[in-house]
């Protein structure tokens, strides 16, 4: 069987996160050299290469990639247990961002908890749509970030959960057989947008945008009164809506990923716990008993 130190992993991923091998040995207190051979076992541990240079510009490999999803949960499950059986207090600022186009108020929900059970922290929660916060995320402004995964590569991701949106119209005012369809939905960039557009097109029926709104509060407001059809998950679906199938003309609509990006370096035991309990309501939200 093949172990895998913690130190290296550690190693590794402050090396993505500080985007070089000299800030990550100032950052753990070590030599660049040395932090140079811990990459080098642990790609021999692996037995595939996971950083490339491009210049002189750190790259991860597909495979590095890959890995780096592992390694992050593997530090997190550590950390988490040394500052609970150390007993630290569990205090400071956390920066969240949380996206408009999905469905959060679960998550509002299990933050709210994790508030009340650790009065010592301050939380700073921000909303906007996905692309904004993982930017933010990237640039040092946010500390932990739920997002839709990117169509490309996902940088700071550690867990991922696919979520199916579903169309869904108002109890009381039937648009359905509306042609062009009123769609309700986030403004440009959003991914819910894109795939209402794509699953239309597919059948050949035109629409409109009929509302738009960056909240999903305002949404599930502009569905149920009748103003426009759009794309929800069940968790966000109330009893003056109805779903609709591709018998109405609906096709099924392509999967969400949705995922939890940190930057481990930066990361507190505040963060940590914080964490466990947002992995705790995604699971939940993602298990089978929660998909009828």
């Amino acid at each position: 069987e093949t172990n895998l130190p913690v130190d290296v992993l550690r190693a590794y991923i402050t090396v993505i996160d500080l985007g070089g091998y000299t800030r990550a040995a100032a950052a753990l207190h070590r030599s660049q050299p040395a932090i140079s051979l811990q990459i080098k076992r642990l790609e021999d541990l692996i037995g595939k290469q996971l950083i490339s240079f491009e210049g002189r510009q750190l790259r991860l490999t597909e495979d590095g990639e890959a890995f780096a999803i592992y390694a992050r949960q593997l530090l997190q499950i550590n950390d988490e247990a040394v500052s609970k059986l150390k007993g630290r207090s569990v205090d400071g600022t956390i920066r969240i961002g949380l996206p408009t186009d999905f469905a959060v108020a679960f998550l509002q929900e299990a933050i709210s908890e994790f508030s009340r059970e650790n009065p010592l922290v301050s939380l700073e929660i921000i909303c906007d749509v996905s692309n904004e916060i993982i930017d933010r995320l990237h640039g040092n402004e946010l500390d932990v970030v739920i997002a839709l995964l990117r169509s490309d590569k996902n940088p700071y991701l550690v867990r991922a959960w696919e979520e199916q949106p579903i169309w869904t119209g108002s109890r009381l005012n039937d648009l359905r057989n509306l042609n062009p369809v009123p769609l309700a939905t986030h403004p440009e960039g959003c991914e819910y947008r894109r795939r209402m557009f794509a699953a239309l097109r597919s059948v050949g029926r035109e629409w409109r945008i009929a509302y738009t709104n960056p909240g999903i509060s305002g949404l599930q407001r502009a569905v149920s009164s009748g103003i426009g059809i759009s794309a929800l998950t069940r968790k966000t679906l109330s009893q003056d809506m109805v779903v609709l199938t591709p018998e109405d003309g609906f096709p099924p609509l392509e999967k969400i990923s949705v995922g939890l990006f940190y930057k481990h370096m930066r990361m507190t035991d505040a963060g940590l716990a914080l964490i466990k309990c947002l992995i705790s309501s995604l699971d939940d939200a993602a298990s089978p008993k929660n998909k009828a």
